[in-house]
């Protein structure tokens, strides 16, 4: 067979190429994202929440009510902007929602998570960490690595890494007790106004579950005579921040380029597909105020105008 000069050279660049791939070094920082491809925004893009991949709230006391539910959690599907909410119950309570394309990494905030924090006189915030995902099996689930939107917190002395703690089931109307691998015990603590069993109901476990994640530093306290919980400066939902506000609805914006991985190294991620988030701090508040538990009211792609 014979080949002609310039198919040589083709096949020689052709070569080059890819024992340049195999064999150059990558930027520890930078995800491989070879096979990944992310799923555009077509004409009937809907820039808000599409689907619910999984509700699994922590124990609180609007947990087993329509706020803190299965069917509550799909209610924030769409285009309500904090007009419904869902309630992630204490510490550890996540919610796993996507939308029907990717959102993009472009220049500035893409994502907004809509929470009902106030002030700044009353000063009430329930910080939520969000994590973000590739669908890079695409297969369609959140079972990929997840990656933590790094906040103001992320490298702060106060702010527990690999925080664990487990929740047991008092099968009753009662505090529902914990312990942590920090070697502390506290309860979740029943209050007047919600009198049921705060454990979550329809959790796959009935004795006990467990959550791991970030632990953020408790802001709780007293302004006077005002009870208190203190926002952080920003990178986080419910927590509340002079410079968010879309369309007099209260949101948190996110940057996709804050994502670290588990070893809180950075990451470079072009778009993502799947938006987790959880209550961030682990606060039993008081018997009138109930615990520290950060909600959800939906969530926009802020790269769709």
């Amino acid at each position: 067979m014979k080949f002609n000069q310039n198919a040589i050279l083709g096949l020689s660049a052709v070569l080059l190429f890819q024992l340049c791939l195999s064999s150059c070094s990558k930027d520890d920082k930078t995800i491989d994202e070879d096979t990944y491809v992310p799923r555009p925004i077509t004409s009937t893009s809907s820039k808000f929440i599409t689907k619910i991949y999984e509700y699994q709230p922590a124990p609180g006391q609007f947990i087993n009510e329509s706020l803190g539910s299965p069917e509550g959690a799909q209610k924030i599907i769409g285009d309500v902007r904090n007009t419904i909410l869902v309630s992630l119950g204490a510490y550890g309570g996540f919610i796993t929602f996507g939308f029907d394309h990717s959102i993009i990494n472009k220049d500035g905030n893409d994502l907004a998570i809509y929470g009902n924090p106030l002030g700044p006189i009353q000063q009430w915030s329930e910080p939520g960490i969000v994590q973000v995902s590739q669908d890079k099996n695409g297969n369609g689930l959140p079972d990929d690595e997840w990656y933590e939107l790094a906040g103001s917190e992320h490298t702060a002395a106060t702010t527990i890494k690999n925080y664990e703690i487990t929740y047991y089931n008092p099968k009753a109307t009662a505090n529902v007790t914990w312990k942590d691998n920090q070697g502390k015990a506290g309860s979740v603590e029943v209050n007047r106004f919600h009198n049921h069993n705060y454990y979550p109901l329809f959790a796959a476990n009935q004795d006990s579950i467990k959550f791991k994640g970030t632990l953020l530093k408790s802001t709780w306290g007293k302004i006077g005579s005002i009870f208190v919980n203190l926002a952080f400066e920003w990178g986080y939902t419910d927590s509340y921040s002079t410079g968010d506000d879309y369309d007099n609805k209260r949101y948190n914006s996110f940057d996709l380029s804050w994502a670290v991985d588990k070893n809180g190294n950075k990451v470079n991620l072009t778009a993502v597909d799947f938006v987790k988030v959880y209550t961030g701090q682990n606060e039993k508040g008081n018997t009138l105020l109930g615990e520290i538990s950060t909600e959800v009211g939906g969530a926009a792609d802020l790269n769709i105008k």
